[in-house]
């Protein structure tokens, strides 16, 4: 380990709660309990359907269950990225017609504005920064996906779109070897435990209930089963994302898919000054192996990436400790990206799985027969569109139940989305570590060619993973 990385803090599930302590824990469930509605997870998946249910139909009895504290998972591990990006957009093009698409690329829009109005409507200073999303190319064959990448953003009516060149790049952050990027001003920069404590804290003076340190062991029709008792209502939802083949039934469902993050100590202005970054977008890039970061509320970066993408038999971390390789990785990464850094320590590390489905599709559904709903599969791009989703479910659980109809929402070509399960191990987990060896390869081999075209193992790994 580097000096610049030693002595780094790992694990302790994430800085974002280093930073703003971790929550005193609530009350476990103590006993049957019946309610109306059931929720299992308490990230923002969980949270955000809480809200809107208690909102739109105030008589609800809804209860929480989190089998440790809210925000564990990854709506407290996050990059912060509140932004419209949405898991399986171009496949719901292919399934229902390229207007439906547009009409969830809406959507996703109007969510950003939707998650920044009830953070200020309930007073939850979540450090938000609405500076937009910046995505750059650093190689010729990354500026090529870029340019194409801009096109078809636009087509599907995202028309506030820019391009930038190397110079105009430059004048927003500058990244060592970006030759262009394209910028939307759709994403914002957020703190991720601020936004679900405050969140959750807005819950419960609804009147919500929120049970932690409860864990669902099965979900079945109109039951959460814990080992404290069951909870009986008329619709159990589950939102637990990348700890959902921890279910009985479900191991095979969403594969826990891991991704590490990174944060420097406070940067100087002079540092900031050679970097630029003024406007604090949302960062990210075209690589295979993508990367993503941001400028944080007090003053440092905040970067991640894939490390060791994926556990055998879906296992997924306690607390989020990472591995030393994993750590030096990233940090020569955000070296690469800023050469000025080079002498900046990393202070925390720590990593989180999310949820992926077998096609890569983000979904929504509620089964009117059982009562079991669910949301989810986002990809890493769930800071917002789990606020889409809870949205979504309310409206579906509002019109079952007779407390409201069809809406735009329930009309989205996710809604009731079937997929496939994935396949059994020992294939689940060398698929997925070849697939991102692959990927790896082929950004090697793009920066070392200078290709201009994607690579051939890139092309070949998004056919084997069905993206």
């Amino acid at each position: 380990m580097s000096s610049m990385t030693s002595g780094v803090v790992n694990g302790g599930v994430s800085f974002w709660f280093a930073d703003d302590g971790l929550p005193a824990v609530r009350a476990p469930l103590e006993g049957d309990a019946v309610a109306d509605v059931a929720i299992v997870g308490g990230g923002y998946t969980g949270l955000w359907t809480a809200y809107y249910l208690k909102k739109a139909i105030p008589f609800l009895r809804i209860i929480v269950l989190e089998r440790k504290f809210c925000g564990y998972g990854a709506s407290g591990r996050n990059g912060g990225w509140l932004y419209n990006g949405i898991a399986g957009r171009d496949r719901y093009a292919r399934l229902h017609g390229h207007e439906a698409a547009v009409r969830l690329q809406r959507a996703m829009n109007a969510t950003v504005d939707e998650v920044i109005r009830v953070a200020e409507a309930e007073g939850i200073d979540a450090g938000i920064h609405r500076g937009g999303v910046l995505e750059v190319a650093r190689t010729p064959a990354q500026l090529a996906r870029l340019k194409a990448f801009h096109e078809h953003e636009l087509s599907f009516g995202e028309k506030d779109r820019e391009l930038y060149g190397a110079r105009e790049t430059a004048e927003r952050v500058r990244v060592a070897d970006a030759v262009g990027s394209s910028w939307t001003p759709h994403g914002a920069r957020l703190h991720p435990v601020r936004l679900v404590k405050g969140l959750a804290a807005a819950v419960e003076a609804l009147g919500v209930t929120i049970h932690e340190s409860t864990p669902v062991t099965e979900i079945r029709d109109k039951h959460a089963v814990t080992p404290y008792g069951t909870v009986r209502a008329s619709y159990v939802l589950r939102c637990t994302e990348g700890f959902t083949a921890g279910l009985k039934g479900q191991r095979r469902t969403w594969l826990p898919m891991n991704s590490s993050m990174v944060v420097t100590e406070p940067l100087s202005e002079e540092q900031w000054e050679t970097i630029g970054w003024a406007g604090r977008e949302t960062l990210g890039d075209m690589a295979h192996a993508y990367m993503y970061a941001q400028r944080t509320p007090d003053g440092r970066i905040a970067l991640g990436g894939r490390g060791v993408p994926y556990r055998f038999g879906s296992r997924t971390d306690n607390d989020g400790t990472t591995q030393a390789a994993t750590v030096e990785a990233l940090r020569a990464l955000l070296v690469g990206f800023f050469p000025s850094l080079a002498g900046v320590r990393i202070e925390h590390a720590w990593s989180g799985v999310l949820g992926v489905p077998r096609d890569w599709c983000a979904s929504v559904t509620l089964d009117r027969s059982s009562g079991l709903g669910w949301a989810g599969g986002y990809v890493g791009s769930g800071v917002a569109t789990a606020n889409l989703a809870a949205r979504t479910l309310c409206d579906l659980v509002a019109m079952d139940s007779g407390q409201g109809g069809r809406t735009e929402l329930t009309d989205l070509p996710w809604v009731g989305h079937k997929v496939r399960r994935w396949e059994p191990e020992p294939l689940r987990w060398l698929g997925v570590r070849g697939l991102y060896a692959a990927y790896r390869a082929a950004d090697r081999r793009e920066q070392s060619t200078y290709a201009t075209g994607s690579s051939r193992l890139a092309r070949v790994a998004d056919k084997v993973a069905g993206r």
